[in-house]
C-alpha cells in the first residue's frame, strides 16, 4: 500500500513525516479489520522488507499514532541493530523523537497528552490512561464507568459478580469479591457497573 493510499486513514499534514520516515525502506502496509488483541504490529520479512499492520477502525489521529509506534520499531532496528529489545531504550528514544517531531499533526487538546506520553513511551497503548480516555478505545455502555471514579466502600458489578472497593494500592484498586471473599486488584480503567 502506498503512502498516498493511507491518506484516507490519516489526519491532515502527515504525508511529509511519513515520506521522511519511509524513505529508503521497502514497507508493506496492511490495513486490517478490527483486532481486539492489538492495534498494529511490525515485523521484518525474510526478503529484508518490512510489514506493518494497522486496524482500519482507528480514528485518524490514533491511526497515525499507531503507525508512528510501528515505524519506530523499524527505524530503531535499522539504526541500532536487530539485537535491541523491541520496546527497549532505543525504541523509546526513537518513538519519543518521532512523536515530538510530528506533534503539530495532533489536535490541540491531544498535544499535551502526546507530549506527556513521549517522555516515557509505553509498549502498550492501554498502559496510558490519558490516551485510552481520549480515544475511548472501548465501546462504552452508558451504565459502566471506570473503577477509578468510584470511592472506597462502594459496591460494583464486574462480569456479573459483585465486589466491594476497599481502597487504592499503588496505582490499582483493591476489591473484594462478595461471594467468595477473595481479593482482587483492578486497573484504574476497568469498566464496572456501580450498584448498591
Amino acid at each position: 500500500m502506498s503512502i498516498q493510499s493511507l491518506e484516507k486513514y490519516l489526519p491532515q499534514n502527515t504525508l511529509s513525516y511519513l515520506r521522511k520516515w519511509f524513505s529508503g525502506h521497502y514497507i508493506h502496509i496492511k490495513v486490517t479489520k478490527n483486532r481486539n488483541s492489538k492495534l498494529g504490529d511490525y515485523r521484518k520479512l525474510r526478503d529484508q522488507s518490512h510489514e506493518i499492520t494497522i486496524n482500519s477502525t482507528l480514528a485518524p489521529q490514533l491511526f497515525f499514532f499507531v503507525l508512528t509506534h510501528e515505524l519506530a520499531h523499524l527505524i530503531a532496528f535499522e539504526k541500532y541493530g536487530r539485537r535491541i529489545s523491541p520496546h527497549g531504550n532505543e525504541w523509546k528514544l526513537t518513538f519519543r523523537e518521532m512523536l515530538l517531531e510530528s506533534l503539530d499533526v495532533y489536535e490541540e487538546d491531544l498535544k499535551p497528552i502526546i507530549s506527556k506520553f513521549s517522555y516515557s513511551p509505553k509498549a502498550n497503548f492501554m498502559a496510558s490512561p490519558d490516551l485510552v480516555k481520549y480515544f475511548h478505545i472501548e465501546n462504552h455502555d452508558d451504565e459502566l464507568q471506570y473503577i477509578e471514579e468510584l470511592t472506597k466502600g462502594e459496591h460494583f458489578l464486574y462480569r456479573n459478580e459483585k465486589y466491594l472497593l476497599e481502597g487504592l494500592i499503588k496505582k490499582n484498586y483493591l476489591c473484594v469479591n462478595l461471594a467468595t471473599g477473595r481479593k482482587y486488584s483492578f486497573k484504574p480503567l476497568a469498566r464496572v457497573k456501580k450498584c448498591s
